[in-house]
């Protein structure tokens, strides 16, 4: 775990997603299981007529689901921040993508609940997440990765990534729901 993690603040909030105006420490917030929020943003674009979705890989030094195929850029919410600054600032992070605001396409908002063993220690996540698609047409190795956190990016025809998830034929972190979600505000 990178020392930005250890100690990143976040806003407690209730199942809304509105900040309580109590703050929690992310380590804590994921021993203890407090709300927090959390801003996921899928990539798509058109290519050869079909739909396509970005995939990236998890870091292998990830606090959790190491190694998975996972949401194109996702993160936790700083304290103090809004949904849609902490996905522009996450794109650039993990990606090296800008991205202006009005671009960004409300898809809808989750509210998750897991609780697993990463690295030997309970995990036990409680987030609301805003869930955004943004069209950009670029290749995987266009993209400018932060290696502690994706190890590679890969585009799948969105079909087939439906398929991947429901059958597991790829080791993922991907809720049905929000590629159900995706698909609902592109079509």
């Amino acid at each position: 775990m990178n020392s930005k993690e250890n100690m990143e603040f976040l806003d407690i909030v209730d199942e809304k997603g509105m900040p309580t105006g109590e703050t929690v420490e992310r380590k804590r917030a994921h021993a203890e299981g407090i709300l927090h929020r959390t801003a996921h943003v899928w990539l798509v674009r058109q290519k050869e007529g079909r739909l396509q979705i970005l995939l990236q890989k998890r870091s292998e030094e990830k606090d959790s689901y190491p190694g998975c195929y996972d949401i194109s850029s996702a993160g936790h919410i700083p304290a103090g921040v809004d949904f849609i600054p902490s996905a522009i600032r996450e794109l650039w992070e993990e990606l090296g993508v800008t991205a202006q605001e009005e671009a960004f396409l409300y898809c809808g908002q989750r509210l998750l609940s897991f609780d697993q063993v990463f690295h030997g220690k309970p995990f036990h996540d409680r987030q609301v997440s805003n869930v955004y698609a943004l069209w950009l047409d670029r290749e995987p190795e266009e993209f400018t990765l932060q290696k502690e956190e994706v190890s590679a990016v890969e585009w799948f025809d969105f079909e087939d990534c439906v398929r991947a998830v429901e059958q597991n034929r790829i080791p993922h972190c991907i809720y049905m729901e929000e590629l159900e979600m995706v698909k609902r505000a592109l079509m």
